[in-house]
Parts: C-alpha cells; structure tokens; sequence
C-alpha cells in the first residue's frame, strides 16, 4: 500500500492560513495614506495602532502554544482564524483612534496562537525527518505575504474602497477556519483520509501514548534550561533584522538609494522573494542532510548560525556600496539568508521542545515579536541620529549575538529527558 501523503495537503493548507495571516497584516499599511486622509491620523497614530497589533499578537504566543498542547491544534488554529478573521473584517466599523487601536490588538491576540499551534501539528503529523520541511510551509505562507500582499490590496482598495480587502480576506480567513477544523483532526490517527502506510510513516519512533497525553509543560525546568533562553535570544535578533526590513527598507532605498516609487515597489520585493526560496529549501535540504545521518544538533545549528553570519556580511556591504543596485544585491542576499535560520528555529523548536513545542515555540516567537517591536524605533533613532548607514551597520552587528547564541541552543538535547544523564544524578 502506498502512503496516502495526505500530510502534505495539510501543510498547503497551513501555508495558506499562514498567507492570509500576512495579507491581513498588509491591508493596514496600504489602507494607512487613505485612513491619515479620512479620519485625520498623523503618522504617531498609525504607528500606535501598528504598535497595539505587536502587543496584542506578543502576549498570545505562549498562552497560545499552552492551549494548542493542552486543547489540540484542531481547535485552536480554528478558533484563532475566527477570531482575527473577524476583528479584521470590524476594522471597517473604526471610526477613531481608540477604536482603531482597540480593533487592532484583538485582532493581533487572534493571530498570536497560531504560529504555536502550528508547531504543534507538525510534531504530531509529520515524520522526525520531515519537520523542518513541514515547519517551511507556514513560514514561506507567511514570507510571501510582503511579496504580493500590496498588489492584492491595492487591487481591492482601487476597485471598491478601503474597506473592500478587509472584508474579503475576513471571509477568506472564515473559510479557511472551516476547512482547518474539517480536515485537520489533532492526530493524523483520527483521520478517516490517512491510510495505514501514511501513518506507520507518520508515527515511526514515536511513543504515540507518550505524545498524546495532556500535561502542561514544565516551565520551571525551562526556565532554568540555558538552551531555552538561547532559542528565545537568536530568534529575538532574527526578527530583529526582518522587521528592520519589513518596516524601513521601502524608505531606506528611497532616501538612501535614490530609488523612484516604481523602482522601489519591484527592489523591496526581490529579498522577500528570495526568503521564500531559501526558508523552504533550507528546512528540505536540512531534513535530507538529518536523514542521511547528520546530528540535529550540526544541521540546525549549522544553518541557523549560518544564515545569521552570511545576513551579517551581506548588511555590511549593502552598507558600503555605493552602487544602488548592488546595494540592492546585498540587502537581497541579506534578507535571503535568514531563510536558514528561520527555517533550523522553528524545527529546533520542535526538537527539543518534543510535545511541548508549542510552549517552546511560543516562548521563541515572542521573543522574536518584542524584536519586532524594538527594531522599527532603534532603527528609526539611529538613522536620524547618525544616518542611514550607521543604522544598516547597527544592524548587521547585531546577528553576532544571535550566533552566539545558537551554540548553546542544542537541538540534538530535548529539554524534557525521560532520564536524567548519569552526571546530573551525581551532582
């Protein structure tokens, strides 16, 4: 009998609520000219109500990885979809800034347990060489976002108003709830489209009792583990420098570089682009180099670091060249090599989390998301302060940290052991 492979329909589907999560994102930064215009916003306003979508989607990423261990994916990424999906569609109801920044942060609280829920479904659904894989999905879903995001909602906003892509991507993401919630049942074992070889494949080396039980993760023991913190502090610094991306590069080439409005909408695309491609070839090409008989602990630290210092590099010579387009190379390349470490972060984060890697990767992604919040104003002051280079320096040198890190991140440890190791139980 062959595999029915139907895990992988599953990771297109996490791909596309992953890509709807990134639209709804969009829409505001699109809609703000037309928002400034109608209700008088100045530019602090639009950056408060920014500001609320991080602090609501922040505070969800550890609860959210609890419920989804404790209640099951299946319910959670359902519940979470319907709720984002319908705060999205009631930003048309806003009609001042305290509304606006209300709407804004429960709108984010709806997408904060889903990147932890989703970690979860791949440690149960997918084959311990397939993680890294499966974890690609969601993260090229939402990568891509920046890439035709504007485009879709310009299109919308052009044809019926402002309003139009919020509530079109609201049904989108109700429609997709339902789907998640229809085929995506918590244990690839309660699936009536999952024949006998797909889940011998699934479960192979897997204490399924073990993965099933419900039980709340030790967070004292995490807390104390330096390989917790470790996680938590790269992905912090990673985020750091995607968000310094996502929120100043479109600026940055058109004061720095000279970039013309149409010349800059096609160059800021191109590194979104290219992180897509190197997320999910990463996560494939580390899973392969895994299965072949390389240690976790080698392939994850290895492109996690890796991605870090090639980002770093590539910042620097973005920062020296005096040749826009060659500016425009590097900050590609840049961009681009954080692929590897996004991809090696979240399968680290199902290696050594185990069933608790919606904890772990709550834990990482809400550090990731207080960088996120960090970098668009350190960003902003040094730039002012010292001018645009400085500001691109500052943040090349900022991924040694998140290298250092990632040597005592260990993925080939679990920080849950069935058994202490014979020198712990002598000290």
């Amino acid at each position: 009998m062959k595999p029915s492979q139907f895990r992988w329909k599953l990771a297109a589907l996490m791909f596309l609520i992953s890509f709807i999560a990134y639209m709804d994102r969009v829409n505001l930064s699109v809609a703000t000219p037309l928002l400034m215009k109608e209700f008088a916003f100045t530019k602090m306003d639009m950056g408060m109500i920014q500001t609320a979508f991080f602090i609501g989607y922040s505070i969800m990423q550890i609860p959210g990885g609890i419920m989804a261990e404790y209640f099951g994916h299946r319910r959670i990424v359902a519940i979470a979809v319907i709720w984002w999906s319908l705060f999205t569609s009631l930003t048309i109801v806003g009609h001042s800034l305290f509304s606006f920044i209300i709407i804004r942060a429960l709108f984010g609280m709806g997408e904060g347990p889903v990147f932890p829920a989703f970690s979860n479904f791949v440690y149960k659904w997918f084959n311990k060489s397939e993680k890294g894989t499966g974890m690609s999905y969601t993260l090229v879903g939402a990568f891509i976002g920046p890439v035709f995001g504007p485009a879709a909602t310009v299109a919308l906003t052009l044809a019926w108003g402002w309003q139009a892509s919020f509530l079109v991507f609201g049904l989108i993401g109700l429609l997709l709830a339902g789907a998640w919630y229809y085929f995506a049942p918590n244990t690839p074992r309660s699936s009536r489209f999952v024949n006998e070889a797909e889940l011998q494949h699934i479960e192979d080396g897997v204490d399924t009792q073990e993965a099933e039980k419900k039980e709340l993760a030790p967070w004292k023991d995490f807390l104390t583990s330096s390989q917790f913190w470790a996680i938590g502090i790269q992905y912090f610094i990673t985020d750091y420098i995607m968000y310094v991306f996502l929120a100043w590069l479109p600026l940055y080439l058109m004061e720095a570089q000279n970039f013309s409005l149409a010349k800059m909408g096609m160059a800021a695309s191109l590194p979104w682009a290219l992180l897509c491609i190197f997320t999910f070839g990463s996560g494939y090409l580390s899973d392969k180099l895994i299965a072949r008989g390389l240690a976790k602990s080698k392939a994850r630290t290895l492109f996690g670091s890796v991605g870090l210092l090639f980002c770093c590099i590539a910042l620097y010579l973005g920062a020296v060249a005096t040749d826009p387009y060659m500016n425009v190379l590097w900050l590609t390349l840049s961009l681009g090599s954080l692929g590897f470490t996004f991809s090696a972060s979240w399968a680290a984060c199902i290696d050594i989390g185990g069933k608790f890697s919606g904890s772990v990767s709550g834990w990482m992604n809400f550090w990731g998301n207080v960088g996120g919040i960090a970098a668009p104003t350190a960003t902003a002051w040094i730039a002012t302060n010292y001018g645009w280079q400085a500001a691109i320096l500052a943040t090349a040198a900022s991924a040694v940290i998140g290298i250092l890190a990632w040597l005592a991140v260990k993925p080939d440890i679990p920080l849950v052991r069935k058994e202490q190791p014979s020198w712990e139980k002598a000290v």
